[in-house]
């Protein structure tokens, strides 16, 4: 169920419930994303393979049997650039790590680069961090990694490694059991069917800019983002009919020349983008979904601290 949901006061008998934050931290592109959707269930952080895909402190919620897990997706800590954004996103990281129950630290196994190595310095000693070996499918040989494990024991004392794929079903279920351990015994936070506290509307821009980052690939610089100017009800016509969204998003990109590429030849580009969004949210949304996309040209935005801002930014 996505809700726009707050924190609510644990009721009735809480005896024996677990329920505890967990941030999942990691240089950009390292499938902190894919990990979130897989123990939530349900897709509620987009992904693409352009860096910097989540900007947003995005929390995804699982409540199995007598624990209740609180997810935090973070944005990728980003050392390349200095503008208003990645100033932004990285406070974002900041604030994730400094308040929780326990951190995924998602590296791909059998590897650790600089960019690794500083997200690392950023995690506090006082609380545990599990090694999350991602991508393990990815190794062809795994007797490499008992040494590779070896040394990154050499620098952090991790609580626990975890060896994993995030796209592997009983490694996600391991990953449960593991996490289970950490998390204080209190009352749960939120409602037991909740998957997200995100709402509607940011879920609608987040759809539309994962689908112009992934059928623009590496020709549109990341800084593009998309802002919804219309978010609209309608309860259903008659019964059985399903609720109509109306929805009005625009694309905000830095150059003409970048408006052109997400147009397309003939519009088709921005057709496919609008098409492609529509479908998904109708069927994430169970709603009949009718979407306008546009694209507006905001020179120098994302090193404008206050446009950062007023577009959704370290929220």
């Amino acid at each position: 169920m996505l809700a726009g949901l707050k924190r609510i006061a644990p009721g009735g008998d809480t005896t024996g419930q677990r329920c505890g934050l967990v941030a999942i931290v990691g240089k950009p592109n390292v499938g902190k994303s894919t990990l979130l959707n897989a123990v939530v269930g349900q897709k509620i952080s987009i992904t693409s393979r352009k860096a910097q895909t989540t900007r947003h402190r995005i929390t995804g919620i699982r409540t199995r049997e007598n624990t209740q897990f609180v997810f935090v997706d973070t944005p990728g800590f980003q050392t390349h650039h200095n503008n208003a954004l990645n100033r932004s996103l990285n406070k974002t990281v900041l604030g994730a790590v400094g308040d929780v129950d326990l951190i995924l630290f998602v590296v791909e196994a059998g590897s650790f680069t600089l960019a690794d190595a500083k997200v690392l310095s950023l995690l506090k000693q006082d609380i545990p961090v599990l090694l999350i070996a991602n991508k393990l499918d990815n190794v062809h040989r795994r007797a490499e990694i008992a040494p590779w494990l070896q040394t990154m024991q050499e620098r952090h004392a991790f609580a626990e490694f975890v060896p994993m794929s995030a796209k592997n079903a009983k490694d996600i279920e391991r990953l449960f059991a593991i996490c289970a351990k950490y998390l204080p015994e209190q009352g749960w936070w939120y409602g037991e069917d909740e998957l997200t506290d995100r709402s509607e509307k940011f879920q609608a821009a987040e759809t539309v800019r994962e689908k112009l980052f992934r059928l623009t690939g590496d020709e549109l610089p990341y800084t593009s983002t998309v802002i919804i100017d219309k978010f609209e009800e309608e309860p259903p016509a008659r019964k059985g009919q399903k609720r109509l969204l109306k929805i009005a998003a625009t694309i905000v990109v830095e150059r003409d020349g970048h408006k052109a590429m997400v147009i397309g030849d003939k519009g088709e580009r921005i057709k496919r983008i609008g098409m492609e969004t529509r479908v998904e949210l109708e069927k994430l949304m169970d709603a009949k979904v009718f979407i306008e996309v546009w694209v507006k040209v905001r020179s120098g935005w994302a090193d404008d601290e206050a446009r950062v801002r007023s577009f959704g930014y370290g929220d």
